[in-house]
């Protein structure tokens, strides 16, 4: 076991290798395209295979094949393994230090009985389909959420596409703007209980350390931006964007959150983000 454990921490040591574990954190527990990790990374697809391949042999990844293509995800229990070999001897004695690393997988999300739940909805540019979840949810439920959303890069206009399908569907847009992400890391920012990515590319970037008991997940939609052709044919996706997240949202709004145990909670909010 201490070999194998050597062999992984040696493998992470290469800053290279350790960016592509992380971000396949960060995505678990979703497989990857080899093409979306090597342009979130900026590496060639060469290069890529190397690292991959190295990080398969020390078993922290797996490979599944889908067509034509490689896709890659964490091996959760090896990583487990890995940071618990690692912290196991500070925990025997000090478990303040390793309380976050050991929750009861039993808790459930705390605090909230006559409360709302602050949700934020994360994409790139925040110009359509995180500015759809937000709306969507907001209208669906306004008794239990408080919705947000943002982007890593956010426009400086709502996408007018967008706008029509969210007007043509009875929501009120003149609250809506497009919002930096950095808006919900101040000490005045509401707390969030989830957090919820709707585009890969923000999935693939760098989490802020969220305050709280925060529940993430990735729901990621094709991009009704980058659609071309065409009014007609923008407009379709659009609508097919703000449909599947409609959908999502009936399903998140039915789920008994404060009922279930926070693995269970997580395994929900993942299982709704593979839904169509």
């Amino acid at each position: 076991m201490d070999i194998m454990i050597s062999k992984r921490l040696s493998t992470l040591g290469h800053p290279n290798r350790l960016a592509v574990f992380r971000l396949l954190m960060r995505r678990y527990p979703d497989h990857v395209p080899a093409s979306e990790l090597a342009n979130a990374l900026d590496l060639k697809a060469n290069t890529l295979s190397t690292y991959v391949s190295a990080l398969m042999q020390a078993g922290l990844i797996e490979q599944e094949r889908v067509g034509n293509s490689l896709r890659y995800s964490v091996d959760i229990e090896a990583a487990k393994a890995t940071v618990g070999f690692i912290l196991n001897d500070c925990c025997r004695g000090r478990p303040e230090i390793c309380l976050p690393f050991h929750s009861d997988p039993r808790e459930k999300i705390s605090g909230k009985e006559d409360e709302k739940f602050n949700v934020l909805f994360i994409c790139t540019g925040n110009s359509a389909r995180s500015i759809f979840a937000e709306a969507i949810l907001r209208d669906l439920s306004p008794e239990r959420f408080n919705v947000y959303s943002a982007g890593t890069k956010p426009r400086s206009e709502l996408n007018p596409f967008a706008l029509e399908v969210l007007v043509h569907n009875g929501h009120d847009v003149s609250r809506l703007r497009a919002k930096n992400i950095q808006e919900f890391q101040t000490e005045n920012a509401p707390v969030l209980d989830f957090v919820f990515t709707v585009c890969d590319e923000a999935a693939n970037e760098e989490c802020p350390a969220w305050q709280g008991q925060t529940i993430s997940a990735h729901w990621g939609l094709p991009d009704p931006v980058r659609v071309e052709g065409t009014d007609a044919e923008k407009g379709l996706a659009f609508r097919e964007s703000y449909r599947a997240l409609r959908n999502r949202m009936m399903g998140f709004t039915a789920l008994p959150i404060t009922s279930l145990d926070l693995i269970s909670l997580q395994k929900a909010v993942d299982d709704i983000g593979r839904s169509k």
